[in-house]
């Protein structure tokens, strides 16, 4: 899996480790930066990790920041990419599950190194469970990137409600 990897200077160190985990799990790394602990700004780094997952060119991003917040809300303002900020491996676990999450979010300053290792592995790991209620709810996350309201999604047709 080609997977885009991006953190700001609080989130570096982690990347550097990510990174190589990554590489031993036999997956392709976008190196999105940054590349070292110099302070720059996460939105800078998360928008070419996010895109890349929206235009196809990875499969998934991991994305970090201090508390993972910053690079969430980043990744989330692109359509297409569902980014899920998980700090234990059943919300990774959830996030792939339910959510078919394309990018995850983690906190460098709020999680330990052995958690975080097992975090990525779990969501990497995780599949999506496709069809009924959970295709449906991602789908209508689609319809409210085009500006549609997801109450007039009609599962039956995959199109908008003719009261609509």
């Amino acid at each position: 899996m080609k997977i885009a990897l991006a953190a700001d200077h609080r989130g570096y160190a982690v990347k550097e480790k990510v990174a190589i985990l990554l590489g031993e799990l036999g997956h392709e790394v976008l190196d999105m930066g940054t590349n070292s602990a110099q302070s720059c700004d996460y939105p800078d780094i998360a928008y070419p990790a996010a895109k890349a997952v929206a235009e196809s060119s990875a499969d998934r991003a991991v994305l970090i920041c201090g508390s993972g917040i910053g690079v969430d809300i980043v990744a989330n303002k692109i359509a297409g990419v569902r980014a899920a900020l998980c700090h234990d491996e059943l919300t990774a676990q959830l996030s792939r599950r339910h959510n078919n999450a394309n990018a995850l979010c983690i906190a460098a300053d709020v999680l330990g190194e052995e958690l975080m290792r097992r975090i990525v592995i779990s969501w990497l790991d995780t599949e999506f469970e496709g069809g009924g209620r959970h295709q449906r709810r991602v789908e209508k996350i689609a319809w409210i990137e085009q500006g549609k309201d997801p109450a007039a999604f009609d599962e039956a047709t995959g199109a908008e409600t003719a009261s609509s």
